[in-house]
């Protein structure tokens, strides 16, 4: 595994060309071709980029467009610290206009050609790492020895040129969090709504009386809608006042009696109720046929009477 540290962290390094693995796209950010690299090792300097963009202004995946990175390459190993192998490091750069306490969290991959094969090689895992005041500079010391960089039979280094680049992504924190809470005593409400004089509703829908602690209301639609409608009844439960950051995990049992025989028709289903999301039930829960039907007892004297049982198994919470 390769070793990740910034310049306040150097106690722990390792080499990590032996991890290389080799892709044909080139890095996304920035590539720097350095010719005689041989003057440039005997020179025992750092060779520091010019700054370059990690992304698009208008990028969803988040990349902060006005933070600046430069790339800095020791081809002899960061001699403090390491020998014989070439060390890199991303700085940020331009962080004087960042707000007080600022922090950078990124991921990202040095590349080296390898002209043999016609790839970029890189580390195998992403490197991660947070910036901030204390922290500018994030590397690997040992990125690939300079031995194995050299001998000419494994492609890095050919007439003396070799291609070294990087890819950066910026993480931005859009995380929501959301906390379900089981209910381990539940409570399941009951609510029986006796509907008079059945044959002279006229409005589209009405609504039973508020039951349990959540406020729960059965809706009934006389002549249906959606698929049911001129067909059918049509039954939901509604929860009309759920807070904005709330869900509610729900067992239910919507049923029309059967005032003579027993019968029952009954829909139970289990539903998230949310904001949004906040009636449910059966379009087609009755047909006119049945309902009509003097032996099957649904509706007798002009009166049909609609039972609901309501448990709250949960509850979801959305945290800012």
């Amino acid at each position: 595994m390769s070793s990740l540290f910034s310049i306040h962290d150097w106690h722990e390094y390792m080499a990590a060309d032996s991890n290389l693995i080799g892709r044909t796209a080139p890095p996304s950010h920035y590539l720097i071709e350095i010719m005689s690299f041989s003057l440039l090792k005997a020179s025992k300097i750092a060779f520091t980029s010019d700054e370059f963009d990690a992304g698009d202004y208008k990028w969803k995946l988040c990349i902060y467009p006005t933070e600046n990175r430069k790339l800095c390459i020791y081809p002899t190993g960061n001699r403090k610290y390491v020998k014989d192998h070439i060390s890199i490091y991303l700085e940020l750069v331009q962080t004087s206009s960042l707000p007080a306490e600022w922090e950078v969290n990124v991921i990202f991959k040095f590349f080296i050609f390898n002209y043999f094969q016609n790839k970029y090689f890189s580390t195998k895992d992403w490197c991660e790492c947070r910036y901030h005041e204390m922290n500018l500079s994030v590397g690997i010391a040992e990125f690939i020895n300079l031995e194995t960089f050299s001998n000419p039979k494994n492609g890095y280094l050919l007439d003396d040129t070799c291609a070294l680049g990087v890819e950066v992504f910026v993480v931005t924190n859009t995380l929501k969090k959301q906390c379900l809470s089981m209910i381990h005593k539940r409570i399941t409400y009951f609510h029986s709504w006796k509907v008079t004089n059945f044959s002279t509703l006229l409005k589209e829908s009405y609504m039973s009386e508020t039951f349990g602690c959540y406020k729960w209301n059965i809706v009934l639609y006389p002549v249906g809608c959606g698929g049911g409608k001129g067909n059918s009844i049509s039954i939901f439960l509604d929860q009309s006042i759920i807070p904005s950051d709330t869900k509610l995990v729900v067992t239910f049992i919507l049923r029309v009696k059967d005032q003579k025989n027993g019968n029952q028709v009954q829909f139970e289903d289990n539903h998230l109720f949310a904001p949004n999301d906040n009636i449910w039930g059966r379009d087609r829960f009755l047909s006119f046929a049945d309902l009509e039907d003097p032996k099957q007892g649904f509706l007798v004297d002009d009166t049909l009477i609609i039972e609901a049982e309501v448990t709250l198994l949960g509850l979801v919470i959305s945290e800012s």
